[in-house]
């Protein structure tokens, strides 16, 4: 009973810090490894023994990266007018992904005696950036930012869990590994589509009074499903979003008028709504979760704080020269660069032979606290440098009124 309120409460709080995220500018993620890191503290103190939860984190971040990556899809749009965005966010995800994987990985080869194919599968988690922390902490950016870090750390994500399994699953690089993996491509696209009808024909004809959750748990088998044959499973859920997101694009088909569009969006917007209150709960689950495995050593660890520092310093370059190119505003988007729970994921998804005592979790926690703090402070910055802007305009249009 005690576990049940504490955890009640701990998710109240959650809901809270999302509440107040907008005003206090502070991103949610940091306040619930605070609030996870506090709960840790007080049941050492009381001496309260909690069961191993450690087994739990990847579960918790499996769901958490599904609905995560479903719920940015559903939220993007794919028409004529988006094509320059898409575009730019595409190339915006995967360039920099690859630059700094491939400069990372040579930085802990050179400092190592691993090899390059260990050192890429380390470095490739800290390259993805976290879309449970970016699109949250964009919802009062102007409509043209957020829908650049929507694409943007969706596409990220799922770049980065592709390129990591295709790093981890191959022993050995040719002709015919990349032809297999193109052939894994068409296939998970393949099953992608024909999934996708299937869903949305269930979608509008299920007349029992549960029909969401159903479908939610088809969506997540076709992943683990997938996930089994090595498929890159999450190209399955982007598809499957972005068609059912996007129902208005088809209109002007004849075969489309059967799923009865109008009625099928209208259940699409009551499923997003579930989606996004499902995906709140799951990330407040693991960002407390992850926060409570948190030891206070492991962030003040002044062995790993140097190479931190550096990779933050080249997620900042990276992105610096990659807005430059793109021709889109630094402010506040150079800033918003977090890492976080594919991070976490794909980190404890490498195998224990494969690890680098370089990248641990000391080295993880600091990468995700400092881009988180840098986005918190450049959001702010950003936010106060308009405010100014703001006031002075009305202050140099009151004194023209006046001289007239």
């Amino acid at each position: 009973m005690t576990i049940i309120i504490s955890l009640c409460i701990l998710l109240l709080v959650s809901y809270l810090f999302d509440l107040s995220a907008s005003k206090t500018k502070i991103p949610s993620v940091i306040l619930l490894l605070l609030l996870g890191w506090i709960v840790k503290e007080i049941t050492t103190f009381f001496v309260i023994e909690l069961p191993d939860l450690s087994s739990t984190l990847p579960i918790l971040g499996t769901l958490g990266l599904i609905l995560i990556v479903l719920e940015g899809s559903l939220e993007l749009e794919l028409n004529k007018s988006k094509i320059s965005l898409i575009k730019k966010s595409t190339l915006g995800s995967f360039l920099p992904l690859i630059a700094m994987a491939f400069a990372l990985a040579y930085l802990f080869y050179y400092y190592t005696e691993y090899d390059f194919k260990t050192c890429l599968s380390n470095a490739i988690p800290f390259c993805v950036i976290s879309s449970s922390i970016a699109i949250p902490s964009v919802r009062n950016l102007r409509q043209s930012h957020k829908e650049f870090v929507i694409y943007e750390s969706s596409l990220s994500d799922i770049f980065g869990v592709i390129f990591f399994n295709f790093m981890a699953f191959n022993t050995s690089f040719g002709v015919h590994t990349f032809a297999y993996f193109c052939l894994e491509i068409i296939i998970i696209i393949i099953i992608s589509f024909v999934a996708t009808i299937l869903l949305s024909f269930l979608l509008n004809k299920i007349d029992h009074h549960i029909k969401f959750v159903p479908i939610v748990l088809l969506i997540i088998l076709i992943y683990e499903i997938s996930k089994i044959f090595h498929l890159p499973a999450l190209v399955f859920i982007m598809v499957f979003g972005l068609s059912i997101g996007n129902l208005d694009e088809l209109k002007h088909y004849r075969w489309a008028h059967q799923f009865r569009l109008d009625l099928l969006n209208k259940e699409v917007q009551k499923f997003k709504e579930l989606i996004i209150e499902a995906t709140f709960l799951i990330r407040a689950l693991f960002f407390l979760l992850f926060g409570y495995l948190i030891k206070t050593s492991e962030i003040i660890n002044p062995d790993s704080i140097l190479w931190a520092l550096v990779i933050v310093g080249i997620i900042l370059i990276l992105r610096f020269l990659q807005l430059k190119i793109s021709k889109i505003p630094l402010f506040p988007l150079l800033f918003v660069a977090p890492r976080g729970l594919i991070t976490i994921l794909l980190f404890l998804s490498i195998v224990p032979e494969s690890q680098i005592p370089l990248v641990n979790q000391s080295l993880i926690i600091q990468v995700i606290l400092l881009t988180a703090i840098i986005m918190m402070l450049g959001i702010m910055f950003t936010s106060i440098k308009r405010k100014r802007s703001i006031q002075e305009t009305r202050k140099l249009l009151h004194q023209q009124e006046n001289e007239l």
